[in-house]
């Protein structure tokens, strides 16, 4: 574990070089949609003295390059059941398994004060660890609907913190509603001023979650190059598409004189969404909460396929807040998102309402939450190890 330093946190604690500092284990599963709210948690524990060890996959890995160099990160052995063929699935149980005893065993070994799981197969081993070895553990749910995972250790954990509000819950399953925390970056640009549509410079932000989203690319597009050239001539799109959409996207755009930046990821996401009129963007939990911490109006395109339809619950607030506009998938043509945007851009008073209600119904202290139950859990529930220890 990382142990080095005078202040080992990096932000003046006062801890001094070698002083025992509680330990918090997250674990987290391999998309935007756990890892970014793991890495907010990851950021404000370690500005609280505490040290982190992240648990994630091969795939989680890939976000990992915006952590705090002071989390130590740890790729574990799990599986799916979701992907690959028949011998991949029958060997799931054992990976998973494998991944269980070697986290067992690390827990054992460092005592964690606290494990952490977002979601995602990859949370298993150390949730599971957290189980046998009666570690103080909880869960977070970034969706209106438990994930797979999640729901499996509903019964198993201390607590569940709750980002989307309502959630479904198992029967007889209390959860806290913290709130989806965001990363820094975004918290930088918190209610961020608005800047109304109007006859200068303005940029649509177009984001499919992580990977893209294939029917964005496909009708949002035509979508725009169909909006009166009064609107055309002052628009800026930046458009995340798959890799294998991009080309196709960007000569669109440039074939109809549509001025517009298409790339597979934007890394200044925050910043492309505090300069947006408008955000077009499907309903993951991450995305709706960024929305609403910086403050824009939004379309909402819920993904159809999503587990228990839960992208339409992520949406219902900002919905019935006012400060969104669901556009269901089966319901998604040309024409009906050229209105739709067009419902925004050219109503000025409609635009800065819907921004309005989307910063009221934000929650922008959710990481400071769901630090405060973390903490409260690891003094509340001592593992054993940590008992042993206290009484050595």
């Amino acid at each position: 574990m990382e142990m080095a330093g005078a202040c080992p946190c990096g932000n003046g604690c006062g801890m001094a070089e070698g002083s025992k500092r509680p330990l918090l284990i997250i674990a987290a599963g391999g998309t935007g949609g756990h890892m970014f709210p793991a890495q907010a948690l990851a950021e404000l524990m370690l500005r609280r003295g505490w040290r982190v060890t992240l648990s994630t996959d091969a795939r989680g890995a890939r976000y990992t390059d915006a952590f705090p160099d002071g989390v130590e990160i740890e790729q574990v052995s799990s599986a799916t059941f979701a992907r690959g063929g028949i011998l991949a699935k029958l060997a799931a149980p054992f990976r998973i398994l494998s991944g269980v005893l070697g986290m067992a065993w690390r827990l054992r070994q460092e005592r964690p004060d606290a494990v952490v799981g977002f979601g995602g197969y990859p949370s298993i081993p150390a949730l599971g660890a957290a189980w046998m070895l009666r570690v103080p553990r909880m869960i977070h749910e970034q969706n209106g609907v438990l994930g797979r995972v999640n729901t499996v250790f509903a019964r198993r954990v201390d607590a569940i913190a709750c980002g989307t509000w309502p959630t479904t819950l198992p029967a007889n399953v209390a959860a806290s509603h913290v709130g989806n925390p965001v990363r820094q970056a975004i918290r930088d640009r918190a209610g961020a001023g608005y800047i109304v549509p109007g006859d200068y410079p303005m940029s649509i932000l177009v984001i499919g979650g992580s990977q893209g989203a294939r029917i964005l690319s496909d009708i949002v597009p035509p979508a725009i190059a169909a909006l009166p050239m009064t609107v055309l001539s002052v628009l800026r799109v930046s458009h995340q598409a798959r890799g294998e959409d991009e080309l196709r996207v960007a000569t669109y755009y440039a074939e109809n004189g549509v001025k517009a930046d298409v790339q597979p990821f934007f890394s200044d996401v925050p910043t492309r969404m505090a300069d947006a009129q408008l955000v077009i963007s499907r309903s993951g939990a991450s995305s709706v909460a960024d929305i609403s911490v910086i403050g824009r109006p939004a379309i909402l395109v819920p993904f159809a396929a999503a587990t228990h339809d839960h992208q339409t619950a992520n949406a219902r607030g900002l919905v019935q807040a006012g400060a969104a506009i669901q556009m269901p998938e089966a319901q998604l043509t040309v024409e009906k998102m050229t209105e739709t945007i067009l419902s925004v851009l050219a109503d000025a008073q409609t635009a800065q309402r819907m921004a309005q209600a989307a910063l009221d119904a934000s929650r922008p202290d959710a990481t400071e939450a769901l630090a405060a139950m973390v903490e409260n859990l690891a003094q509340q529930h001592p593992s054993p190890q940590q008992k042993e220890s206290t009484s050595g």
